[in-house]
């Protein structure tokens, strides 16, 4: 018998799968033997869902993302001359912190000093004073119509896709600029609550909208407010007033005004975050909740279908504790994706491959938007990988409320010596430093981030 065919059997004999028991053995066989893997929550820091806080570093709540906002001043110096280093320094100090960035430019932050460059207003450009939001004069609201501000956005918003789409330090940008935080609104300034209409027109933020379109085809965008100009877009939508003013049927509410523009299911494609209101950060969290208004959590998040959001009151000081803590942190895993591998296979090959299965089913509310790196590992008995395979497969886009996705491929196991080795799998965070993707079993190792898929022989 030659060693090749001698391989082949021992692996048709001895391949268990994580979990179970040795229940069953098999000769060479081209129906595929399925063994369930057991289910168990994932990480409440999986990468690019969950709470995130702003920008540092924090110990009372698990975390993958840190926000901030930066005014365009800051890398914008001149119509077409940038400095790029304090968005580097933000970037830089995240990623070392094994966390993807999320962030957002402003030209108008109530309370701050203006975010507008200096080189617009030495040039003329108009702008209002107010004391709304605290502001009580400090920042300015810049004429959003004016030629020569649209132009510097028109250079900006290329340039930053030219350098930063792709970036891997980089989890999610939300389009920002307009209005007051960047939240595309100049309310009570909007020609209805108030005479004067300090916002953008529809043929200014219809520009806008297409400059981040062509200058972003990698990263992940999200814009303020659903409607039907924006609605065709790859980019996905961000709700900073969850639970508060986020259900049906007022108009003005977010999941309103996905109905009224015709985007409820563009969570499939597009990601959706936002910020939990400040208001009701800690209340809702109470039991009985406190909060004076808010909305159902788990109706906002089920109707949206949210990835992540900026929540920052459970990251300051010591934090929640006891069953509030318990109850944020499921209000944290309940968001975006959670991918579980609910069976697997191994079937042995000629010529010493093997051909492997798994079927991945997505437990949560949204899919997973990236295309990360699948990998396969054997690692041998002193735990060292002995040989990695990488996969055609993709997790991206797989759906809650669907079935499992099969995914299959063949491995080569040339250089691999006599011996039993464990079959691994994982999802590889492209970031220095990040956390893989967990999976939702048990045999999730969640500091490697390797799943253990089972053990085979080489004979």
């Amino acid at each position: 018998m030659t060693r090749a065919i001698r391989m082949a059997v021992a692996l048709a004999l001895m391949f268990t799968v994580a979990g179970a028991t040795p229940a069953w053995a098999q000769q060479r066989t081209d129906t595929p033997q399925w063994t369930p893997l057991t289910y168990r929550p994932a990480p409440a820091d999986n990468p690019l869902k969950g709470f995130m806080p702003y920008a540092g570093s924090y110990q009372a709540f698990p975390y993958s993302m840190e926000w901030f906002y930066i005014p365009l001043r800051e890398v914008m110096t001149g119509p077409r001359t940038f400095t790029w280093a304090p968005l580097e320094r933000r970037l830089d100090e995240i990623s070392r912190r094994g966390h993807h960035a999320a962030f957002r430019f402003y030209l108008d932050y109530p309370g701050k000093p203006t975010g507008i460059p200096q080189f617009l207003l030495d040039q003329g450009l108009a702008t209002h004073t107010y004391d709304d939001f605290g502001n009580n004069g400090v920042s300015l609201a810049p004429d959003y119509n004016d030629p020569r501000l649209a132009a510097a956005l028109d250079t900006f918003i290329s340039q930053l896709g030219r350098r930063y789409d792709g970036d891997k330090r980089i989890g999610f940008i939300t389009l920002g600029l307009i209005g007051f935080w960047g939240e595309w609104h100049t309310w009570p300034y909007d020609g209805w609550t108030n005479p004067e209409n300090w916002m953008a027109t529809d043929e200014v933020q219809g520009r806008i909208l297409s400059d981040f379109a062509a200058a972003f085809h990698r990263t992940r965008l999200l814009v303020r407010y659903p409607n039907a100009q924006n609605a065709a877009l790859n980019m996905g939508y961000h709700d900073d007033s969850f639970a508060f003013e986020t259900l049906p049927p007022t108009s003005w509410h977010f999941v309103q005004r996905m109905i009224d523009a015709g985007v409820t299911g563009k969570w499939r494609q597009q990601p959706i975050g936002g910020e939990l209101r400040p208001e009701v950060q800690s209340c809702i969290w109470d039991q009985p909740i406190s909060c004076g208004q808010y909305e159902d959590w788990a109706e906002s998040v089920t109707s949206t279908h949210a990835s992540f959001l900026l929540n920052q009151t459970p990251f300051d000081g010591a934090g929640f504790t006891g069953d509030k803590y318990l109850r944020a942190l499921a209000g944290a895993r309940s968001l975006g994706y959670e991918l579980t591998v609910t069976e697997d296979s191994l079937r042995a090959a000629a010529n010493r491959r093997a051909n492997v299965a798994v079927r991945i089913a997505n437990r949560g509310v949204a899919p997973f938007y990236y295309d990360w790196d699948v990998e396969l590992a054997a690692i041998d008995h002193k735990g060292r990988i002995a040989k990695r395979w990488h996969t055609p497969w993709s997790v991206t886009g797989i759906q809650p409320d669907q079935p499992p996705t099969e995914l299959s491929t063949q491995l080569d196991l040339g250089g691999l010596h006599d011996g039993s080795y464990r079959l691994v799998l994982r999802v590889a965070n492209p970031l220095p430093g990040g956390n893989d993707l967990r999976f939702a079993n048990t045999s999730q190792d969640v500091q490697t981030g390797w799943l253990g898929l089972g053990t085979f022989t080489v004979r």
